[in-house]
C-alpha cells in the first residue's frame, strides 16, 4: 500500500468501532494493534494471512460476528470453504498475537460480478462459528443504500499490500492511510467509462491502495461509527498516489448483502 500514513483510529464499542480517526497525516508508519478500523485476514489452509482484511484470494471486513465481506478474488483464486479467516491479526511475523482462525461455512459470490468490467466486486463469507469480539476484533457498520459519503469526506483504508509497486515483498505489519472520497466526475476524468455506478473512488492525495490490498476496507465515519463505504477493487498498475483508486461501492451493493443475510 503506497501511502502516507496517519495515526490509527482508537478502539470503540461493539458492534461497530466508534472512536474517531485522526485526520492528521504523519510519516510512514504502521497501524497500531487494536486501534485501526477492524480488519480480518484470510488465508489458504496452512498458508499465511493475506492483505487488507483479506488477501487477493479471500477474507474481508467483518460486518457481524458470523459473516465477512470482501471484494472477490480473481477466478483462479476464488475463496473456498477449505480456506480460513484470520481475525485480530496485526503483525504477520508475530506468534504472540491473540488471533482467531475461523472456518468458512459458505461462500456467497455476487452472481453479477464481471471480470471484464469489475462490476459488483463483492463476496460474502459465512463463518462456521462466530468471531469473538475483543480489543482487536470488532465489527464494521454497514451503510444503508441511501447513505451519501460526499467528495472530500476523509476516510481510512488498511492493508498488508505493497508500500511501493516495485517492492519485492509486502509488509509484516498492518498499514493504514487517511484519504478523501473523490467524486465520480473527477474519477472518470482519470478512468473514463470504466468507473460505473457500483464503484466509488478515493485517494489522489499522496496515498493509494496497492497490490495485495484487494478486498480491503474503505471506512468512513457516520454518526461517529466506522462504516464500510468501499472495498478495494482496482486502480493504477503503479499504485500512483496522484490517481484515485477504485473501490466497490457498498451502498450500491447493500441490497444484495441484506438479501443474503436475510436468507441465511
Amino acid at each position: 500500500m503506497g501511502r502516507t500514513l496517519s495515526p490509527a483510529p482508537g478502539p470503540g464499542r461493539c458492534p461497530c468501532r466508534t472512536a474517531p480517526a485522526s485526520t492528521s497525516a504523519g510519516g510512514p508508519s504502521s497501524a497500531r494493534t487494536g486501534s485501526s478500523p477492524p480488519p480480518t485476514a484470510g488465508s489458504r489452509e496452512g498458508g499465511a494471512p493475506g492483505s487488507a482484511w483479506a488477501p487477493l484470494w479471500g477474507g474481508g471486513g467483518e460486518q457481524g460476528p458470523g459473516s465477512v465481506l470482501n471484494s472477490p478474488p480473481r477466478p483462479c483464486d476464488s475463496p473456498r470453504t477449505s480456506d480460513v479467516v484470520v481475525a485480530g491479526e496485526y503483525d504477520q511475523a508475530s506468534d504472540a498475537e491473540d488471533i482467531q482462525v475461523l472456518k468458512i461455512a459458505k461462500v456467497f459470490k455476487n452472481p453479477n460480478f464481471s471480470l471484464l468490467t469489475v462490476r459488483n466486486d463483492i463476496t460474502l463469507l459465512k463463518l462456521a462459528t462466530p468471531a469473538r469480539f475483543s480489543r482487536t476484533v470488532s465489527a464494521v457498520c454497514l451503510p444503508s443504500a441511501s447513505d451519501d459519503f460526499p467528495a472530500g469526506t476523509l476516510c481510512a483504508t488498511t492493508g498488508w499490500g505493497k508500500t511501493k509497486y516495485t517492492a519485492l515483498k509486502t509488509p509484516d505489519k498492518l498499514q493504514q492511510a487517511a484519504l478523501p472520497i473523490v467524486s465520480s466526475t473527477v474519477c472518470k476524468s482519470y478512468w473514463g467509462s470504466k468507473v460505473t455506478d457500483v464503484m466509488i473512488c478515493a485517494g489522489a492525495s499522496g496515498v493509494s491502495s496497492c497490490m495485495g490490498d484487494s478486498g480491503g476496507p474503505l471506512v468512513c465515519q457516520k454518526n461517529g461509527a466506522w462504516t464500510l463505504v468501499g472495498i478495494v477493487s482496482w486502480g493504477s498498475s503503479t499504485c500512483s498516489t496522484t490517481t484515485p483508486a477504485v473501490y466497490a461501492r457498498v451502498t450500491a451493493l447493500i441490497p444484495w448483502v441484506q438479501q443474503i443475510l436475510a436468507n441465511n
